[in-house]
């Protein structure tokens, strides 16, 4: 059965942790298959008998990568001069998120350290495969993306011009579509040096305002209400959410500090505001269904089932059938909006081609029937 952790203890692993600021807390990184093979090879060398210390030590010396190894000795250190390991990877929150430090803290307590690391594994490798399943539905639309911007560019800088001699004498006669793309090929062209570092410094500073607190709230905004997108993105950060809060709550940990740690598994601002109204309400003493109940944007079944589950007592079993059930059905709309961008990227990209095309036939034709 699991241990509960009480909130002094999770509460003393966040005060210490803001306490232990170093220099490395900002430098340590971790990428997520970085920390899942480090929670491998952990977890086994903890079940082989290996002290912990001994097993950081070990996973030092084997270590490739430099700032691994920095950071495991750090790790090492604090922990050789008395600090927990929860402590010591609160040190560094950007390898180690908050629901990382607060399961191992429950399973520092209650002695179910192992087991704890291979939950933590697979939860890593559950979001993984989320991503990757998130980037492989729209790969294929992003190729055709890209494809159709590359050869609309080939045509205007390369085909367009060869044609600009040939239809001169009758320039006044030309459609409207072909003096656009005739003017369009000329101003990419005579212009290239502006418009390639142009280019570029627009995708530096729209990427740099997507990471932006303004930018990512406008995105979000954006996904929460684009039919289609809407249910997507909000199926993709409940399962995260409900998973790592069934976990944390399987393993011992107390519902606030689940809801605190939660909201570092998210990249949602409107859902890290949900999880902290859940965590006021909690705190007021209210129950976790109540708030589910208020936040408009979720499937109605999901309140349904908290609040069951908060009436049988087996919440975190509910949340976890909960995130299963809807990462069945956002892979199954995440498949079906894949299937509708796709032709709708073909038919976008038929039509420009088509109207290219058109603009150099038709005044082929005319020049043709001028001679004639």
């Amino acid at each position: 059965m699991p241990i509960e952790l009480s909130t002094r203890t999770t509460v003393g692993v966040r005060d210490r942790t803001r306490e232990s600021g170093t220099a490395t807390e900002k430098g340590a990184r971790l990428s997520a298959k970085q920390r899942m093979f480090l929670t491998e090879r952990l977890e086994l060398l903890l079940e082989t008998g290996i002290p912990l210390h001994a097993a950081l030590a070990t996973l030092e010396h084997q270590a490739e990568n430099e700032e691994l190894r920095v950071l495991l000795g750090e790790i090492g250190e604090s922990i050789a001069g008395g600090v927990t390991f929860s402590d010591s990877l609160a040190r560094h929150p950007d390898a180690f998120p908050g629901a990382y430090v607060h399961l191992v803290a429950a399973g520092e307590q209650g002695g179910f350290l192992p087991r704890v690391l291979e939950r933590l594994r697979e939860m890593d490798e559950k979001r993984e495969e989320l991503r990757s399943t998130l980037l492989s539905a729209f790969a294929y639309p992003a190729f055709l993306s890209v494809f159709s911007v590359a050869v609309v560019a080939f045509v205007l800088v390369v085909v367009f011009p060869k044609f600009a001699e040939i239809f001169e004498m009758i320039r006044d006669q030309l459609p409207i579509t072909t003096r656009f793309f005739l003017a369009l090929s000329d101003v990419l062209r005579g212009h290239w040096m502006i418009w390639l570092p142009g280019i570029s410094v627009a995708g530096v500073l729209g990427w740099r305002w997507s990471r932006s607190v303004s930018g990512s709230e406008t995105l979000d905004r954006i996904a929460f209400s684009t039919p289609g997108l809407r249910d997507v993105s909000v199926q993709y950060h409940l399962v995260q959410f409900l998973y790592v809060m069934s976990l944390s709550l399987s393993n011992g940990v107390a519902i606030l500090d689940a809801l605190r740690a939660c909201r570092s598994v998210t990249g949602s601002p409107r859902f890290r505001a949900f999880i902290d109204d859940l965590g006021t309400r909690v705190a007021e003493g209210q129950n976790l269904a109540r708030g589910f109940q208020d936040a408009e944007f979720l499937p109605t079944l999901v309140p349904q089932m908290v609040s069951t589950g908060e009436q049988s007592g087996g919440l975190a079993l509910v949340m976890g059938r909960i995130a299963s059930f809807y990462e069945r059905e956002w892979r199954r709309r995440l498949a079906s909006l894949a299937r509708l961008l796709e032709p709708v990227m073909l038919l976008v990209m038929g039509v420009v081609v088509g109207l290219i095309v058109s603009s150099l036939l038709l005044p082929i034709f005319k020049l043709s029937q001028a001679v004639h």
